[in-house]
């Protein structure tokens, strides 16, 4: 009886079908968009910093104090693009190679996305702190 357990459960699994290799490509493609969007997002932080500079040395012939924090931010959120898509490549060839060699892919969380939300959910606190402590002291 034993024997027939066993015998029930397949010793290879195959190749993976073509849908599975697409689905891995539009998962690749999605956490490009992700980086993508990190790397903009984070360059236009980095030059709020310098336009909001501009603007109140314009409005006030006062001294200003630095926006530097936004580069910061920016340069943060920057990199974070990076660590991402360069992450989303080698999981991807990861997840690609397990396929061709037909071993079972295992459904699991993915710490990178958690990590990620995270990270933002974190940066985007940051960052309103800076804004409304930037505006307390603009007045």
């Amino acid at each position: 009886m034993k024997q027939q357990d066993e015998s029930a459960i397949p010793a290879r699994f195959g190749k993976a079908s073509l849908s599975d290799y697409l689905a891995a490509e539009r998962t690749l493609l999605a956490w490009i968009r992700t980086g993508l969007a990190l790397m903009g997002f984070g360059f236009v932080v980095a030059r709020f910093g310098l336009f909001l500079q501009r603007f109140l040395t314009i409005e006030s012939a006062t001294s200003v104090q630095s926006y530097g924090l936004s580069l910061w931010f920016g340069t943060a959120l920057i990199v974070a693009g990076i660590v991402v898509n360069a992450l989303a490549g080698w999981n991807h060839i990861q997840l690609v190679r397990q396929l061709d060699r037909g071993e079972p892919v295992r459904s699991r969380t993915s710490l990178q996305a958690v990590v990620v939300a995270f990270f933002l959910a974190s940066a985007g606190l940051v960052m309103a702190i800076y804004l409304i402590s930037v505006r307390h002291s603009a007045h």
